[in-house]
């Protein structure tokens, strides 16, 4: 992932890993932000049914308000249900947090900006996680 040509956070897994795209809401605490890391750790996504507790796999955090886009009505996206950004960061950070201190090897993005992200999508396979 690059910001300005440089880049700002990156995984090369030998096998696989994790992209997480993480919207905040204005409903969201760090309770929650902590618990999605958490269930995020323990997801038994990667092959073989293991998770990226039990293989180590390494995660790519980006925050992602975009996520929360409004399509009911026009042709322009509304983010209303996006928190702002003095909510948002500090709720990825509990996030990033929680994945550390559970053991996760975890490079993330620049809050805010413009990113420019790769992605190898295996399978694919995309899930949405909530509590």
């Amino acid at each position: 992932m690059s910001v300005d040509g440089a880049v700002v956070g990156e995984i090369r897994p030998s096998s696989q890993g994790l992209l997480a795209l993480v919207g905040v809401t204005h409903a969201d605490t760090d309770d929650i932000a902590r618990r999605l890391g958490e269930k995020l750790w323990q997801l038994r996504i990667l092959d073989d049914q293991q998770s990226a507790a039990d293989t180590g796999a390494p995660i790519l955090v980006v925050s992602q308000f975009t996520l929360y886009a409004n399509t009911t009505k026009g042709r322009r996206p509304t983010w209303n249900a996006a928190a702002p950004g003095a909510v948002a960061e500090p709720l990825v950070t509990v996030f990033v947090n929680t994945l550390r201190t559970l053991g996760a090897h975890v490079e993330t993005g620049q809050f805010g900006a413009d990113m420019q992200v790769e992605l190898v999508n295996d399978g694919p396979v995309t899930v949405l996680l909530e509590l």
